[in-house]
């Protein structure tokens, strides 16, 4: 009897082996898939990272020169309200003197008053902007509508 219940535990233990070293077999698969896919993953990670890497600088850049254009524009029009001042004032200097009003002809009267009416007297306003630069994007150029973070310039 104790031969019978061997020879009938033998069969099924061999069974239940194989049934095991099947599942080891198909976990093994999907292991190894699994870590091929966890490998091309960090690959793509790599890729991505550098790529936003060189993103960031080229934002870096970009910002400089937006805050380099922004100098240059605030120096052009302050040298352009300097320049209109002294020419206001040689204006009013011309007007005043009696013999200016002489030596100069009516049509030289009539271009400086126009002149002085239009572009001297009326756009000397502080913080204007020079008429002479169309601005008719000024709402997607404007510099006073750029604005940005520089708390992730360091990062």
């Amino acid at each position: 009897e104790q031969g019978l219940q061997l020879l009938e535990l033998g069969g099924s233990v061999e069974e239940d082996y194989i049934r095991i070293a099947r599942g080891f077999e198909a976990m093994r698969q999907r292991c190894c898939r699994l870590e091929q896919d966890g490998r091309r993953a960090r690959e793509q990670l790599s890729r991505v990272e550098a790529e936003r890497a060189a993103l960031e600088v080229k934002l870096k850049h970009a910002r400089n020169q937006v805050e380099v254009e922004m100098k240059k524009r605030h120096r052009a029009e302050a040298e352009l309200e300097k320049q209109e001042r002294k020419l206001q004032l040689v204006f009013e200097s011309l007007m005043r003197e009696p013999w200016g009003n002489e030596a100069l002809s009516r049509e030289q009267c009539s271009v400086l008053s126009a002149l002085a009416g239009r572009r001297l007297g009326a756009t000397l306003a502080p913080g204007r902007r020079s008429s002479a630069v169309d601005e008719s994007c000024q709402s997607l150029l404007s510099h006073s509508d750029i604005s940005y973070d520089r708390t992730e310039d360091d990062v």
